[in-house]
Formats: C-alpha cells, structure tokens, sequence
C-alpha cells in the first residue's frame, strides 16, 4: 500500500511494489515523482527525513537528509548593521538556500535497504516530467498563491507561468530541465548532482545571485543514519525522527503526559480533552525552543525529555480547570545532562517493510527560485533556523541558541515520520505536511486511533488543534462545537479558528489486511493498494 499527497506519485509507488520491489524501493520512486508531480513541497532541491522499518533485521532505522547551511554561513547573517532582521532574507533569497538532502538521502536508502536500480525507479519520474502532467485546481492555488516569489525568477517564469500568470487548472506542466537532470541521476548517481553537471549549476545560481553554496558544500554533504527516537504508549512502541527533528522527542514526550490521563473517557475533542491537550503542546513546545537543534553541534538531551518520570513531573503544572498563560510557562527543568510546505508519503510491503518518510522545501515552492538550466526548485530552509534569538521565524516559532545559525548545521525541524510497533510488528505508519502543526498533528492520530479506536479514515477527519507555547493561542479547525468552545474560553483559552491543519498519509497494518487513507485536507492525495 502507497499513500501520499499526489495520485500520480501514490501510484509509481504501487506499480514498483507490483514488480516485486520493497517499500524502500517504492518509497525512492515516490520520492522522485513527487519531486516532478507536487513541485509545491517534492523535492529534488530540498531534504527531509525517512523512517524504516526493516522486516528482515527488525531492525528500525532514521535516514536524515535535512538540508545544511552552506559553510561561509554565520550566525547574524540575516542582521543588518542595526542588528535587525532583513526582511525576506532567509526567505525568498538565494541566502535562504541549504545544501539540499534529498538525493543523497533516497540514494542512501536505496543502496542500504532496496533492491532495485536508481534507473528504473527514477524512470516514471523522467516521463511524468517530459510528458507533464495537467494541473489540479489544488495545485493551481499553490501557482497562484506563489505568484509573487515565483515571478520573480526568469527559470521560474518559464517553468510555471503561461505568459505573466501562474499556470491554471487544466493546464500541462511540462519540466524538459527537470527531466534531464532526473535522468542524469539515473544513468549518474548521486555524484552528478553533488559534484557534476548539476552542482555546477547550482553553485552558478548562487554564484550569479550572492548566494553561499559552494562546490564544497555540494561535495562534502552526506545522508546521515541515526537512532530513531523511542517511547512506550499504552502498550503500543512509539517509533519517531530524533534531533535535527524535534518531532519525535516532542510526540514521546507529550504521549508520556497524556498517559496519566482517562484520554479514552474524556471522549475525542471534548472541552475536558481539548483543553489538556493544549496545556500538554505548551509545555513540549516551550521546551523545544530551549533544548532542540543538530546534534551534531550541540546535546540533546533527548533521553531526559522523553523520560516518563520527567513527564509526571511536567504534568503537575496542568491545571485543569484553568489555561496557564503561555507568558507565565518557562522550559522544564531537566536532570543534568552533557551540554508548510512539506509533504509525507507512507509505504507498507507484503514482506512486512514499513517506510515514512517527510520531506520538504519549507514553504511553498520554497525560495520559489529555480537553478537556472536544471528545473530544480530550491529550498528556503535556512529559515528554520533560529535567526535572531527570541524572533520568531515563518511559523511563528521562537527558538535560542542551541539552532543559531553555524556552518555546516542542520536547522531544526518539525517532520515527524512515525511508526507504531505492537507487540514488534508494525501497527502504524503515518506522518504529515504543516511547519509548526506537523508535531501536533501526528500526535492526534495517534490518539485516534490508539485511544479513540477509529478507524484510520475517521482518525484523519477529525477536526484538530494545535498550540505552541508561543503565540498563545489555541488553534482550532472548524467543526469543533460552539459548546464546547465557549467552555475552553470560560477556562481561560485564547480560541483562534484556523485554517485546516496537516494533510496525513496513513497506513494501518492489521492481521487481515492494510487500510490507509490520504487525508481529504488535500484533495489531490491518493492511497492505494492491491
């Protein structure tokens, strides 16, 4: 079974495992269509995260291929010489641009858990890209809503514009420069496109632009292997992507609050359930923008935040007739330790291989500049960085020094690919699109399905919140009663409607059979299986 955002992507995936590949394959080859069918968040010039559960070890594994800062990259370089951000700088410019993951991670993948060829899994890539493929009104609205930091770059224009509009619903997307670099990856590798034809290329844009990647940059990034995060809810193994991601420690973390909860008897979205779970997200939240960035270049203290006993501790805090003021809650005190636009896809085989994977340009169409002569749109991840302590970036998120701008870093993130284990075997595979909200999101299907029983379709239709610490606001979807509404504002919770939040791509795995269902937030999504 495939799921993911786009129908054309969900089925290249199916037709690999009909030839006999594995859900690693098969998630390699979504990854690549993705690139060419959802250019808003698919990627070939951006990074993510992969989770893999590997039937025939038992093995769990976490593939990061989070984007890196260039290396002439420094900490106030978004200040101007008042020590004020630049507007749009770590946005919309060429500075915005990280060192893109994406290949070397699907590459990674392939070469350590597939068994099928780059060529033939990039191949439906190469066709869906050179034929094109006509364009959704979803995917319209993306072009539309894009129009500004799109237009601005002649590689873009000619890509995605008909004259001087975005392409429209019915339109053919055709991706020749997309096309050709796919297919050199094919016959190439990975090489071609950290040190060859395509490096080139895209360290003459940045070049040309007052950009920082450097030929350098390209050649030395690597795909990293990491332990995936880990905690125990109600009998079921919690399987999430560690630090640069701070979505797994933060999903544990808040699982082990609400376990000292009646979640079950509250019933789902109930003003008593509602108002536990924001005063829950704040206190993970706050932590976040205190503890979290590359381990690589800091410690996390990753065992201490998902320890049980320091969840008890935190809970304590919760009152649960009255919301604390996000302006009154400071991070936790830890035991001494040493020092939107993204997209998830979920593929389970018939072997029992189960992959999750998230990943990203950051916002829509991230920096919406194409390297010129290569179709590649590129990332604006540098933008989740913590540019200036204390300022928040575009979603709003506040975080210190520990995700400071530095060389050769990866910025923090909220992808949160996860994996539910009972009794050893997969339960679960499921994850989502949504900056800040991501983390939140999954926590909800996770509650829906563990304590509220349902069924993956009516985990996914349930409408959700989301709180994180600071702004202090309680966002919720529409179709949350006004009763109960009224109830969280009588408790002292500032109530925001908010637009629909995530966009899930789930798999169930159950004794008779897989169920799945891509979340209806986005119409082009598709799950499919045989």
């Amino acid at each position: 079974m495939v799921a993911s955002e786009q129908a054309l992507a969900t089925q290249v995936g199916l037709e690999v495992l009909k030839r006999g590949g594995n859900a690693i394959d098969a998630s390699v080859a979504v990854g690549f269509a993705l690139a060419v069918v959802l250019p808003n968040a698919g990627n070939i010039g951006g990074g993510g995260f992969m989770l893999i559960h590997d039937a025939k070890s038992g093995k769990d594994i976490a593939l990061d291929f989070r984007e890196m800062a260039p290396s002439a990259a420094s900490r106030d370089m978004y200040l101007d010489a008042a020590g004020k951000v630049i507007p749009r700088s770590s946005t919309f410019s060429h500075l915005a641009v990280g060192v893109p993951g994406t290949v070397a991670g699907l590459d990674l993948a392939l070469k350590k858990y597939g068994s099928m060829p780059l060529k033939e899994l990039i191949a439906p890539a190469i066709k869906l890209a050179e034929q094109g493929f006509e364009i959704s009104p979803h995917l319209a609205d993306m072009l539309a809503a894009s129009r500004e930091h799109l237009g601005k770059w002649p590689a873009s224009r000619a890509i995605f514009f008909k004259g001087e509009r975005p392409l429209q619903a019915g339109e053919v997307l055709v991706q020749k420069d997309l096309a050709r670099s796919l297919r050199l990856i094919g016959e190439q590798g990975p090489k071609v496109f950290y040190e060859g034809e395509i490096a080139k290329k895209i360290v003459a844009e940045m070049t040309a632009h007052q950009g920082l990647i450097s030929s350098a940059d390209m050649k030395n990034y690597r795909a990293i292997e990491r332990q995936p995060v880990s905690g125990n809810y109600r009998g079921y193994q919690v399987l999430s992507m560690p630090p640069p991601s701070s979505g797994g420690v933060h999903i544990v973390q808040m699982l082990n609050m609400l376990e000292n909860y009646p979640v079950k008897q509250q019933g789902v979205n109930s003003a008593q359930n509602l108002h536990l779970m924001s005063e829950v997200m704040k206190l993970a939240y706050v932590d976040r923008s205190e503890y979290l960035g590359d381990p690589d270049f800091s410690k996390v203290p990753v065992k201490e935040l998902t320890s049980p006993a320091y969840a008890k501790e935190l809970v304590k805090k919760i009152n649960a007739e009255q919301a604390t003021p996000s302006s009154q809650i400071k991070p936790g005190k830890l035991a001494a330790y040493e020092s939107d636009q993204t997209t998830h896809y979920s593929v389970a085989d018939q072997h029992g291989n189960v992959v999750a994977t998230t990943y990203t340009l950051n916002l829509l169409f991230g920096s919406g500049i194409v390297a010129a002569g290569t179709g590649i749109t590129l990332n604006n991840e540098m933008d989740d960085f913590s540019i200036k302590a204390g300022v928040p970036n575009a979603f709003g998120l506040i975080g210190g020094a520990a995700n400071a701008v530095e060389a050769n870093k990866r910025p923090l993130s909220s992808m949160s690919p996860t994996i539910i284990l009972k009794d050893g075997k997969p339960f679960l595979a499921t994850g989502s699109p949504g900056g800040s909200r991501i983390i939140t999101t999954t926590l909800q299907m996770i509650m829906n399905v563990i304590d509220h029983e349902m069924n993956v379709a009516d985990a996914s239709l349930t409408p959700r919140i989301h709180h994180q610490w600071e702004p202090d606001q309680l966002r919720l979807e529409k179709g949350i009663s006004i009763d109960t509404q009224n109830i969280l504002r009588q408790k002292g919770q500032n109530i925001v409607i908010a637009r629909p939040m995530g966009r899930t791509q789930t798999i169930q795995i159950k004794a008779d059979g897989f169920e799945g269902y891509s979340d209806p937030r986005n119409p082009d999504g598709k799950t499919l299986g045989y």
